[in-house]
């Protein structure tokens, strides 16, 4: 349920994050893009994909903000197969960690050393501004910033 979550935050940021009066304007210019050529795309295929992608990010966050995950991808699926020291770990350390604080500073993190560098070379390549690279990384920093909060906090 978190995933569901985390896609329709990263479509709420989106939505604000590239309005015009927000950072629209300035990405359109950044990226040498008319609203004529926004608008002759295909916005449901742009989307779709976009849910898609922003699902995969959902799925891969919680073993980045959620530090118990390095424990319970010992055991992999079967809980059969545990040594009593895991469950004592899990009873120790469950919740340790399990806040909307905590998710925000490792979703935080994941956007500045994740993000920033992957898009940054692409943007560098292709010939793009640091406004460019700026206000594409900084929707992907807050956006994980949001992901990690409800990813780590929503128990």
């Amino acid at each position: 349920m978190n995933e569901f979550h985390c896609i329709v935050s990263a479509l709420v940021v989106g939505f604000i994050w590239y309005h015009p009066k927000v950072f629209g304007n300035a990405w359109m210019q950044a990226a040498g893009l008319t609203e004529a050529q926004l608008k002759g795309g295909n916005m449901l295929k742009i989307f779709a994909l976009a849910l898609l992608l922003a699902f995969l990010l959902a799925t891969a966050l919680p073993g980045i903000v959620i530090h118990q995950m390095g424990a319970y991808s010992l055991m992999g699926a079967d809980e059969g197969n545990a040594l009593p020291s895991y469950f004592a770990f899990v009873n120790d350390y469950k919740d340790a960690f399990r806040t909307f604080k905590h998710g925000t500073l490792h979703g935080i993190l994941t956007g500045v050393f994740v993000a920033l560098p992957i898009l940054g070379t692409n943007a560098l390549f292709e010939r793009k501004s640091a406004k460019y690279i700026l206000i594409n990384s900084g929707y992907w920093i807050v956006s994980l910033g949001i992901m990690g909060a409800i990813i780590c906090g929503w128990k």
